[in-house]
C-alpha cells in the first residue's frame, strides 16, 4: 500500500466495520447510497478516496452522525475572507450604447492617473463629475426618507424575479445619493440616511453574490459596515459575518462558515442577527456532517427568531419572504447531512408557504428540494420539482442557485437513459451552459 492509500485507509476501514456492524453486505450499501459496489470496495481497501458527497450519503445511511465525514478528506482551504476589499473608494457605474451596464470601484490612484477615462463610466465618487453643484445641496427630510425607504422595498421586491444585473446601477446610486444626503443633512437626519444607505449597500452585496462576484460582494458588505457604524449602529457589522458566511458556505468551507456565525453571534444582542447567525452556524455544522452541532444551533435560531422585532421601523435583515426560516434551514441541514428524503419532506412543505412573487426565495429552496429527492433516488419527483426552478432561473440569474443546479445535474446522470429525465436533463445542460452574468 502506498503513502496515499494509507492516507486514505482510517476512512475505508472505518467504513467497513460500521458497514458489518449494520449487518449490510457491500451490495445493500450501494443500493442505499447510489455507488457502484466495486466504487465501494475501492474506497474501502483505501484504493479510491472518499469525495466528500460519498462520506455525507455514508453517514446518513449508517447513521454515523458525521462521524465519516470527518475523517473523508476535505477540499483545500481557501483563504480566509479579508476584512476589507481591495477594490477601492471609487464608484464607476457604466451604461452603454447598446442597454449593458455595470459597476467598477476603481482606486484613487488609477482615477488621478486618468484610468476612468476608458471605461465609459460615471463617477459617483464624493470627487466625482456627478456631483451636486456647490449651492445646491440635496434635499434630504424625513419625506425623502421615507421615500429612499419606500425604494428599498420595492427594489427588494424586484429582486426576486429580476437579474442582479439589472438592478445594480439603481441600487449604486441610491447608496450613493442617501450618502450624499447625510453629507448634508441636519445632525438629526444624518443618522437616519447613513443607516438606510447601509441597508442598500449591503443589499447590493448580495445582489453582487448573486451576479457571482464574491470579491465585489465583500466590498459592498464592508461598505455597509462603514456607513452604519458612522451613524454609531454597530448591529451591521455583526450582520456582516452572517452574510460573509454564507460566501464560505457556498464555496464548502464549513469550518469559517461556523468560525464567522459564532463571532457574529458574539458581537451583537440583536436576537434577529443572533437567530440569522445560529442558522448559518447550523449549515456550517451540518456540511461539516456534525449533526449534533447542527440541531443544536437550529434550536438556538429558533428561539432567538421567535423573539419579537425591536420595533424600530428599518428594513428587516435577512430574507422576508420565508414564513418559517428555521424550518426551511432544518431542510437544507437535512440533505447536507446525508437524510435526502426528511429534507424534501421539509422543504416541499415550507415552499409552499413562500409566495408566488418571491421567486428568487421560491427557486432557491425549489432547486434544493428537487436536488434532495434526486439523492434520495426520486428521479421523476426531482425533475417536476425542477421545472418551476428552471423556469424561472434563466430571468433571476442566480449563481447561488446554480450551485445546487449542477449538483441536480450529477445526481440525474445516474439514470442515463430514463426516458422521462431526458427532456430536465437537457434543460439542465442549456441553463448550466453560460454563467450568471456579473453586474
Amino acid at each position: 500500500m502506498d503513502a496515499s492509500s494509507q492516507h486514505l485507509a482510517p476512512f475505508g476501514s472505518e467504513l467497513r466495520r460500521r458497514r458489518t456492524d449494520a449487518g449490510l453486505s457491500l451490495t445493500a450499501l450501494a443500493k442505499l447510497v447510489h455507488y457502484s459496489k466495486s466504487h465501494l470496495s475501492k474506497v474501502e481497501t483505501g484504493v479510491k478516496p472518499p469525495s466528500q458527497d460519498l462520506a455525507r450519503r455514508c453517514d446518513g445511511a449508517l447513521s454515523c452522525a458525521g462521524k465519516l465525514a470527518k475523517l473523508a478528506p476535505g477540499p483545500p482551504p481557501a483563504a480566509f475572507l479579508p476584512v476589507n476589499s481591495e477594490l477601492g473608494e471609487v464608484w464607476i457605474l457604466t451604461l452603454d450604447n447598446d442597454g449593458g451596464n455595470g459597476f467598477r470601484a476603481v482606486s484613487r490612484r488609477q482615477l488621478l492617473a486618468g484610468g476612468v477615462a476608458g471605461l465609459g463610466g460615471l463617477d459617483l465618487s464624493a470627487h466625482g463629475a456627478a456631483r451636486l453643484r456647490p449651492g445646491t445641496p440635496p434635499r434630504g427630510g424625513e419625506a425623502a426618507l421615507s421615500a429612499y425607504r419606500a425604494m428599498f422595498d420595492l427594489l427588494r421586491g424586484l429582486g426576486q424575479y429580476q437579474s442582479p444585473a439589472m438592478l445594480m446601477p439603481t441600487l449604486v446610486s441610491q447608496t450613493h445619493a442617501l450618502r450624499t444626503i447625510a453629507l448634508n443633512a441636519r445632525p438629526s437626519e444624518r443618522d437616519g440616511a447613513l443607516v438606510l444607505a447601509a441597508r442598500y449597500a449591503e443589499y447590493t452585496g448580495w445582489m453582487a453574490q448573486e451576479a457571482g462576484d464574491d470579491n465585489r460582494a465583500i466590498w459592498w458588505t464592508d461598505h455597509a459596515v462603514d456607513l452604519a457604524s458612522a451613524a454609531g449602529d454597530d448591529e451591521m457589522a455583526a450582520y456582516s459575518l452572517v452574510r460573509r458566511g454564507l460566501i464560505t458556505l457556498y464555496r464548502h468551507d464549513a469550518g469559517q462558515t461556523v468560525d464567522l456565525a459564532v463571532r457574529a453571534q458574539s458581537a451583537t444582542t440583536d436576537p434577529r442577527i443572533r437567530g440569522l447567525a445560529a442558522q448559518r452556524e447550523a449549515q456550517g455544522h451540518a456540511l461539516a456532517g456534525d449533526r449534533d452541532s447542527c440541531l443544536r444551533a437550529l434550536d438556538r435560531a429558533a428561539a432567538l427568531l421567535a423573539q419579537p422585532a425591536d420595533g424600530a421601523g428599518g428594513p428587516v435583515v435577512g430574507t422576508s419572504h420565508v414564513a418559517d426560516p428555521v424550518a426551511v434551514v432544518t431542510g437544507w441541514c437535512l440533505f447536507d447531512l446525508g437524510r435526502p428524503m426528511e429534507a424534501a419532506e421539509i422543504l416541499r412543505r415550507e415552499l409552499d408557504r413562500i409566495p408566488a412573487h418571491a421567486a428568487r426565495a421560491r427557486t432557491r429552496f425549489g432547486a434544493r428540494l428537487a436536488l434532495a429527492l434526486a439523492d434520495a433516488g426520486e428521479p421523476e419527483a426531482a425533475c417536476a420539482a425542477a421545472a418551476p426552478v428552471l423556469d424561472a432561473y434563466g430571468q433571476i440569474d442566480s449563481a447561488t442557485i446554480r450551485v445546487d443546479l449542477r449538483g441536480l445535474a450529477r445526481e440525474l446522470n445516474r439514470w442515463p437513459t430514463h426516458p422521462a429525465i431526458l427532456e430536465t436533463r437537457l434543460q439542465l445542460t442549456e441553463a448550466l451552459r453560460t454563467p450568471a452574468a456579473l453586474a
